[in-house]
């Protein structure tokens, strides 16, 4: 399993743009539970922390296209220096607007400033895997890695966010996400050879979107980020209506490490299926793990079932990128892929919304059923639009 993922590294420059994407990325799990963390700690409100934190993710997730658009248009180093130092200036704003007892509106305008200028490294990573080895079968066992370091830094961001914040200091959380922000995506930026290049518009000089088929992985990816949302959440309530709710990070770690785990698996592998045979397989196994949450009372025995289910995400997931790849002319990529995490970042919220609504209402066992609502419905999604995730030949290397 070991040999695909040794070859990757073998090429020069690769190390350093990996290394430094996954620190700068490091936020993406850390950034608004340590937002959370220290505004409902310093003001004794976890509304005022939760509404603060969704206004990061949604401004997040409306400019991350805009973004993508714009390293398409100008390259990534140009791009990403200035937002990421506007997005470390407005994060330590935010710091400061607590501190000091600032008026709440200020939290929510800072809040839209620290959204808008976060840079979705994800996207530029996989980006410039395609430009070193589009064409190559080697490809798909960078989105699988690449795939399984995503999970690496949703099992141990929360939990490093969470002890610096309620063991050293409640900004210690948000002080180490803004360094990690920062410097890793200042280093990242200093890789320059292995920065794509800018290339010339062709056929499709619009957005992405409006290729049926990245609309189709668009409204997919909505419905599984509903279902993380959701399921983060109501974890969280269901460890604590059975008076464990330290186990909660077991639970939300157990999902994680099964993704983690099908992902070294499915990028060491090499398939005969197509892409889109592969998605659309993995969408109906992501569905069918949700199946039995909703029917298990026991802690330990819910944790084996959400690792389990996370068995199926990685590999849609890194199909679903392998797909816009595919899909996307080349000028266009970067914005292409920043559509999953648009898609992703409004699933998450809305699905984190719904779950405590749900929860508070019927409980936490009865309110996981939302979450296999959404599952099936990303799997009838994907059923139902197939035709348009039709690929044509991987795209060749100039």
């Amino acid at each position: 399993m070991v040999g695909p993922y040794r070859e990757l590294f073998s090429r020069p420059g690769v190390k350093g743009f990996v290394i430094s994407g996954l620190i700068g990325r490091m936020p993406m799990s850390m950034l608004g539970l340590g937002i959370m963390l220290l505004i409902q700690e310093l003001t004794r409100s976890y509304g005022m922390a939760g509404a603060v934190a969704g206004t990061v993710n949604v401004s997040y997730a409306v400019a991350a296209p805009l973004m993508g658009r714009l390293v398409d248009r100008f390259g990534q180093a140009r791009v990403i220096v200035p937002l990421v130092l506007t997005h470390g200036t407005a994060l330590a704003a935010l710091m400061l607007c607590v501190e000091f007892g600032a008026p709440s509106w200020t939290l929510f305008a800072v809040g839209i400033v620290i959204g808008a200028a976060a840079v979705p490294l994800g996207s530029l990573v996989r980006t410039r895997w395609t430009h070193l080895l589009g064409g190559t079968d080697q490809l798909h066992t960078a989105f699988s890695f690449e795939s399984v370091a995503d999970e690496v830094v949703f099992v141990a961001g929360p939990a490093l966010v969470t002890a610096l914040a309620t063991m050293v200091n409640p900004y210690a959380g948000l002080i180490v996400t803004l360094v990690c922000a920062v410097g890793g995506t200042l280093v990242f930026a200093m890789q320059r050879a292995t920065e794509p290049p800018v290339r010339v518009g062709g056929k499709h000089s619009g957005t992405p979107i409006t290729i049926p088929g990245i609309a189709l992985l668009s409204c997919v990816f909505l419905a599984m980020g509903a279902v993380f949302g959701a399921v983060d959440l109501i974890t969280v309530a269901f460890a604590e209506e059975r008076g464990v709710k330290p186990a909660a990070g077991l639970l939300l770690a157990a999902i994680a490490s099964g993704s983690l785990i099908s992902g070294l698996w499915y990028g060491a592998r090499r398939w005969e299926a197509s892409l889109r045979s592969r998605f659309i397989r993995a969408l109906a196994v992501f569905a069918a793990g949700f199946t039995p949450i909703a029917l298990i009372g026991d802690v330990w025995v819910m944790a084996v079932a959400l690792f389990v289910a996370g068995l199926a995400i990685s590999p849609t997931i890194i199909a679903g990128y392998a797909l816009i790849e595919r899909l996307v002319p080349a000028h266009l990529l970067t914005e292409g892929m920043t559509w999953v995490s648009t898609a992703v970042g409004f699933g998450v919220a809305l699905g984190a919304w719904a779950g405590g609504r749900l929860t508070d209402a019927y409980g936490a066992s009865d309110a996981y059923v939302f979450a296999f609502g959404c599952a099936l419905l990303a799997v009838a999604i994907g059923i139902g639009g197939s035709a348009w995730l039709r690929t044509p030949v991987a795209r060749q290397k100039s």
